[in-house]
C-alpha cells in the first residue's frame, strides 16, 4: 500500500503539480479513505521525505564494501570500482525517472526544508567524493596536487547533468557513452601518471 501511495501521489504530482494536489486527490485516485493514507504517511510531504530516505539508502548500499571509498589501492581498482559504482548509479537514479526529476526540477519550490535537505545531500555526495579523491591520493594513484574539495564538486555536478541528460534521452547507448565519457574524465584527469600505451 505505502508503494501504491508513493506511485498514485507521482501520477498526481505530474498531472497537478505538488501544491495543487491534496491528499484527497490521492486518496480518491487510490480508492482509498483519508485514513488509510495517514496510516503510512502524515502528510503529502512525507512521501518525498520517504522517498529521499529510499533513494539515500539505496546509493548507500550500492557503495558498500567493494566501492567503500578505501577499497581500492590501486589505478585499476580505482577505475573498475567506478565503472562499478557509475552503473549502480545509472540504475538507481533512472529506475524510476519520477524520482530524479521531482527533487532535481520540483523539489526545491516546495519548501526551504526541503530545499536545505536537497542541499545536504549535494554536500554529503561531494564530501563522500572527497574521501575517494584523498584516498587516492595517499595511496599515489592520483595525482598529489589534486584540489579533491573542488574536483569532489565537479564530479557531482558530471553526475547530476548526467542524471538530467538520462532522463531527456534514456537511450541505453547514449547513457552507457556519457557513463564512459564521465568515468574517463574522472580517470584521466586525476590520475597519478598516464599508462605507458596512453603516451
Amino acid at each position: 500500500m505505502r508503494r501504491d501511495i508513493i506511485d498514485t501521489a507521482f501520477t498526481c504530482f505530474a498531472e497537478r503539480g505538488y501544491h495543487a494536489t491534496g491528499i484527497a486527490d490521492i486518496a480518491g485516485r487510490l480508492g482509498i479513505g483519508h485514513g488509510t493514507f495517514y496510516r503510512y504517511f502524515s502528510n503529502k510531504r512525507d512521501i518525498i521525505d520517504h522517498v529521499i530516505d529510499e533513494l539515500a539508502e539505496r546509493i548507500i548500499t550500492a557503495l558498500g564494501t567493494d566501492n567503500a571509498p578505501d577499497a581500492a589501492t590501486t589505478l585499476a581498482q580505482y577505475r573498475a570500482q567506478t565503472d562499478r559504482i557509475g552503473a549502480a548509479l545509472t540504475s538507481i537514479l533512472l529506475d524510476d525517472p519520477r524520482v530524479p526529476q521531482l527533487l532535481l526540477f520540483h523539489a526545491t519550490g516546495i519548501d526551504d526544508e526541503l530545499t536545505a535537505r536537497l542541499y545536504g545531500l549535494l554536500d554529503t555526495a561531494d564530501s563522500l567524493t572527497a574521501a575517494y579523491l584523498e584516498h587516492g591520493v595517499e595511496l599515489g594513484y592520483l595525482r598529489a596536487d589534486l584540489d579533491t574539495r573542488n574536483t569532489a564538486r565537479a564530479v557531482t555536478g558530471m553526475l547530476v547533468i548526467g542524471v538530467v541528460h538520462g532522463l531527456r534521452n534514456s537511450e541505453t547507448a547514449r547513457v552507457e557513452a556519457l557513463n564512459e565519457a564521465i568515468r574517463r574524465l574522472l580517470i584521466d584527469g586525476v590520475r597519478a601518471e598516464p599508462d605507458i600505451r596512453d603516451r
